[in-house]
């Protein structure tokens, strides 16, 4: 007997997506209507045991085993394991052979399983999965880690096994993630929510602090292991992301001797990359290093229209941009792993950064009175800029496991310093509508900007394993963090340079956020439940040191979660879940200065804004298949103190946007996410999502309100057309969407990519085309008493990347690693 993909089924087979939306509908029909029934519902009988990891005997829940008829291989019923590792597969009388599955492990044959009435429950014991290839009595096993692993509580993306992301960057992946988007300018959301914490290894980052999500455009994603997302975190995590949590966990290897693999990468527009992950590893030592080098040129451009009503008259603008971002990024994370013996381990590692970038716009504004056709003016403006980021991460990790299954110790120190000092010129000459220059002199101004940020992060949990299913889980965090921004714009005159009133002063952001939580869970038959509570203090406080304006917040909260899991027959399993979350004003929500290289559209923070809160309810739903898995959810969110930017547009014509604090937000959502193998060469993967969210802005202002409903829906198909050949499509398209203010207007999206392995499967060529109808354009809508303003933004136009990756001892499909990124 021969079983090659079915034995990879369940997410094990090559990965990608689809463009078309009927597609999608066949996926899930597909999986939901035509699949063999898990289970015979007569004389049952039970296999029971457990699937572990062959090296460390850690359990893997979430494993499936699946029993096939000796007699003719026939697939008769299957089960995934608890958190415990531990299985109940219901079948009737027979012989049987076991195959036993982990993403990321080589399945595993067990053989000669006989169930009778009189040995059943039957114990098989424990079965031990490992990375190593096996042929077992004529068996051929082929695996390879899924591009998406579900289970009820986290997606795992494991973004390496999408074509696509060859040559990108962090913003990139998360761009193609299910359920995430990201703006024109960076700006992560997650099921329409733009408060999401974002962790790397699990904890904070200097990239993704002073500058925010849009920071993760200087990691290149081939760094990049796997996204987790988790979207109703229970209270071991930060209380912080009332969205969820985006966890990204870099590359680490650990395995004897030296491995590692290197890409090079090409593109249009500009993009050269070199990277390498390697590591070496002897007995109880084991060196890492990431290195990677880019040097790219992102250009982008920006349309906006404006009507400004005044005095019975329009004023219409038009403004025009164009940009060019040129930025060399260097990249080095390097550490030691000492392990004084199997069951403790030491961890060092550093993280070093730099980007040095320079860019160069151009804006060119007509002013109209009326109507279009008449012109009064028009003003050209440019900027060049130049910016320096450096930033080093430091940590130290202890991790223990003891004698009884599932306890562990684990205590991590971590230390952040960064800086970002940007110079920019901004020159520009008004001129009449025949090109002659006006009587407005031309302008020459200066604006630097210096920031930092130093943090310092300790943190500890341990497990605590009780009874045969019982866990208890208890934890401490404490973080600080100090920011400062010394903000100053000047002008050129006569006199010489001169300070700009209102646009200089030195800004000051001081944090303290201490943290404890304890949580107790437990199983008894199918169900199981877990119950936590989290505490933390926060103190925050702000200063304008010029004008001395102090704002200082200090506040205790508590965070409450539930989650109430049901396993049901035919491998069904559903979870009821409940968790309390904040979003704090952060360094960028509370800077009061405004960005100046558009000076006509200013941007920046609020000193005054509140925290909002949200309590999340969600039921989730988990199906295991032979050819597939769907997971679907129902999500509530009720939000107290909603922050949205609001624009503001003031006589002159020059508009201010900021963050606000309004009223609620009740958001309702369905979200399905599927991956199915329909035949060993091909392999789809699909989400979408649909919402409702009512926003009531009377908190600040009647007007603000919005009741939407949208969607969003990504897909993905992927073939293998020769042995060493694989060609993908992956697809995005996002609904309009009311805002408080107006609307966002739909986008859809293309991604083409083909990979061939060479070089005796040492390495692999991808040729990748993202968006290849230039389609990706973030285009809105936003309406006031006073205005009327259309925007239409395109961050990043098509990219070709031609990436060349080979691997040093190592296979293409290498097996799963130990667990990375515990929060």
């Amino acid at each position: 007997m021969a079983i090659k993909s079915s034995i990879a089924a369940r997410g094990l087979g090559r990965a990608a997506v689809t463009y078309t939306f009927a597609g999608l509908g066949l996926l899930f029909m597909t999986i939901c209507g035509c699949q063999p029934l898990l289970a015979q519902t007569a004389n049952k009988l039970s296999v029971v045991g457990k699937i572990v990891d062959s090296q460390n005997d850690s359990p893997l829940g979430y494993a499936s085993i699946r029993l096939f008829r000796t007699a003719d291989s026939t697939f008769t019923a299957g089960a995934i394991t608890d958190e415990t590792g531990g299985f109940v597969v219901d079948i009737v009388a027979g012989s049987y052979y076991a195959l036993s599955e982990f993403i990321g492990y080589k399945p595993q044959i067990t053989q000669n399983i006989k169930v009778t009435s009189g040995t059943s429950p039957l114990n098989i014991g424990t079965i031990k999965v490992s990375g190593s290839a096996k042929t077992l009595d004529e068996v051929t096993v082929q695996a390879e880690k899924s591009s998406m692993e579900l289970s009820l509580d986290k997606k795992i993306f494991n973004v390496g096994k999408d074509l696509a992301n060859a040559g990108g960057t962090g913003v990139d992946i998360l761009t193609n993630i299910p359920s995430v988007a990201v703006d024109v300018e960076g700006n992560v959301s997650l099921r329409g929510s733009g408060n999401v914490r974002i962790l790397i290894d699990g904890k904070p980052s200097g990239l993704v602090s002073i500058k925010g999500a849009s920071g993760l455009q200087q990691l290149q994603g081939s760094m990049i292991e796997r996204v987790e997302i988790i979207t109703n975190p229970s209270a071991r995590y930060e209380a912080e992301g009332m969205g969820g949590v985006i966890n990204i966990v870099l590359k680490k290897e650990r395995k004897e001797g030296i491995n590692g693999s290197f890409d090079i990468i090409t593109g249009y527009p500009t993009n050269y990359g070199a990277a390498a992950n390697v590591n070496y590893r002897r007995k109880n030592l084991n060196f890492f290093i990431n290195y990677t080098l880019s040097y790219r040129n992102t250009p982008g451009k920006n349309y906006l229209y404006q009507e400004l009503y005044r005095n019975d008259s329009t004023f219409i603008m038009e403004r025009d941009m164009t940009s060019n971002l040129k930025g060399m990024n260097n990249s080095a994370r390097g550490g030691i792993d000492y392990y004084f013996n199997p069951k403790n381990i030491l961890t060092g590692s550093y993280t070093w950064r730099t980007s040095k970038g320079k860019r160069f716009s151009t804006l060119k504004y007509r002013d109209y009175l009326t109507s279009v056709n008449n012109l009064t003016s028009y003003t050209n403006r440019t900027q060049d800029e130049t910016e320096t980021e450096p930033n080093s991460e430091y940590s130290i990790t202890y991790k223990k496991t003891f004698n009884k299954k599932g306890q562990e110790f684990t205590a991590d120190v971590r230390y952040l310093d960064n800086w970002e000092n940007s110079d920019q010129y901004y020159r520009e000459n008004v001129f009449r509508p025949d090109g002659s220059p006006s009587d407005i002199p031309p302008l020459l101004q200066r604006a630097v900007n210096y920031e930092t940020e130093k943090q310092l992060l300790f943190q500890v949990d341990y497990v605590h394993p009780f009874g045969k299913d019982g866990k208890f889980e208890a934890g401490a965090r404490s973080s600080s963090r100090d920011m400062t921004n010394d903000y100053t714009v000047t002008q050129e005159t006569s006199e010489g340079w001169v300070t700009l009133p209102n646009l200089t002063n030195d800004f000051l952001y001081e944090e303290n956020i201490n943290a404890a939580y304890g949580i107790v869970g437990n199983k008894t038959g199918k169900f199981s439940y877990q119950a936590g509570l989290r505490a933390e203090w926060t103190g925050v406080t702000t200063e304008l040191k010029q004008t001395k304006e102090v704002n200082e917040r200090n506040y205790a909260n508590l965070f409450p979660s539930v989650h109430v899991t049901y396993d049901f027959a035919k491998q069904n399993a559903f979870q009821l879940s409940f968790s309390r979350r904040v979003r704090r004003p952060q360094y960028n929500d509370l800077s009061p200065f405004a960005t100046y290289s558009d000076n006509r559209n200013y941007w920046s923070g609020n000193p005054d804004l509140n925290p909002e809160f949200t309590n999340a309810f969600e039921l989730g739903h988990i199906k295991y298949m032979a050819k597939g898995s769907l997971t679907s959810s129902l999500y509530y969110r009720h939000t107290n103190g909603k922050i949205t930017s609001i624009r503001r547009v003031q006589e002159d014509g020059s508009s201010y946007t900021r963050p606000e604090n309004l009223g609620t937000e009740d958001a309702y959502g369905a979200e399905f996410t599927s991956s199915f193998t329909p035949y060993q060469w091909w392999k789809l993967d699909g989400s979408v999502n649909f919402f409702r969210a009512i926003t009531d802005g009377t908190g600040l202002d009647e007007d603000f309100q919005s009741d939407t409903y949208s969607w969003f829906v990504r897909m993905m198909s992927r073939f293998t057309l020769w042995k060493n050949t694989d060609v993908q499509l992956r697809g995005n398209y996002e609904a309009p969407q009311q805002t408080p203010q107006g609307k966002r207007k739909a986008m859809a999206t293309l991604d083409l990519a083909a990979s061939r392995d060479i070089l005796k499967n040492n390495g692999t060529l991808t040729l990748s085309v993202i968006d290849v109808f230039n389609s990706r354009k973030f285009r809105s809508v936003i309406e006031g008493a006073n205005f009327y303003t259309v925007n239409n933004s395109q961050g990043r136009r098509r990219q070709i990347n031609l990436t060349l990756n080979y691997r040093l001892h190592q296979a293409k499909k290498k097996p799963k690693e130990g667990v990375e990124g515990e929060f």
